[in-house]
């Protein structure tokens, strides 16, 4: 899945395997542009997420990603399926994290041509978390500002102990409401998982509950900030 979609993939609710226990909604903006929605599900064993664009964005690139991943106690991740529609692409990809084995394994299918694109197999320790599955872990995690954390994190073709600092307190306001917060930065870009050079930001409430309000990626030309601000949040 392309990074952009990867942050964006915090969309529209898809159906989790358990029933959803949180769910948050977000709007994504791009450049000062409304460029979707998103909305994160998590249950007691598994993630889900979908993406769709909007406006401008769906014209000059359509985007519509669905996103799922099972896990075990403490949010230690199984497999992962990814189903992207991204402008002409149509991709399928799968990853299964072997804990007997200590390895996880990447399949990506182009589902136009109905082919295998790219296979891959990585190392990895016993527990590993993916995206969904780190940023609830995270949320589980006091890190006090001025301290950081390390979370093993793979996507099936890398596999790294990520960084993440607490940098600072903020109080920031979103079509939610307006927050105390602490600032994380995650350092995933750049080579550690991801290729693209850029930074990941994420504000959680500076509670108990630890409720990511917003997520912002700063990456280079031609992307530039992608931002996501919470607009809903629900507990089926």
């Amino acid at each position: 899945m392309s990074l952009l979609a990867l942050f964006f993939a915090i969309t529209l609710g898809l159906a989790a395997a358990d029933p959803p226990k949180d769910r948050l909604t977000y709007s994504i903006e791009w450049r000062l542009i409304h460029a979707g929605q998103a909305v994160l599900e998590y249950g007691a064993s598994s993630a889900s997420v979908k993406l769709e664009s909007a406006g401008l964005v769906s014209t000059l690139y359509k985007v519509q990603d669905a996103y799922q991943v099972q896990f075990d106690a403490p949010f230690c991740a199984t497999s992962s399926v990814m189903n992207s529609m991204e402008g002409s692409r149509r991709r399928e990809t799968v990853v299964t994290f072997d804990r007997t084995r200590n390895r996880a394994s990447l399949t990506e299918k182009d589902l136009i041509k109905n082919s295998v694109v790219s296979r891959t197999e990585v190392q990895i320790p016993n527990c590993v978390q993916e995206v969904a599955a780190a940023l609830l872990r995270l949320r589980r995690t006091k890190v006090e500002v001025g301290q950081s954390t390390q979370i093993p994190m793979s996507d099936g073709r890398k596999f790294a102990q990520v960084k993440v600092d607490a940098q600072e307190r903020e109080r920031i306001k979103t079509p939610a409401g307006t927050f105390n917060t602490v600032r994380y930065e995650a350092n995933l870009l750049n080579g550690v998982i991801y290729t693209r050079k850029g930074r990941a930001f994420i504000w959680l409430t500076d509670d108990d509950r630890r409720v990511p309000v917003r997520i912002l990626l700063r990456m280079n030309f031609p992307l530039g900030t992608v931002t996501l601000d919470l607009e809903k949040e629900e507990h089926p």
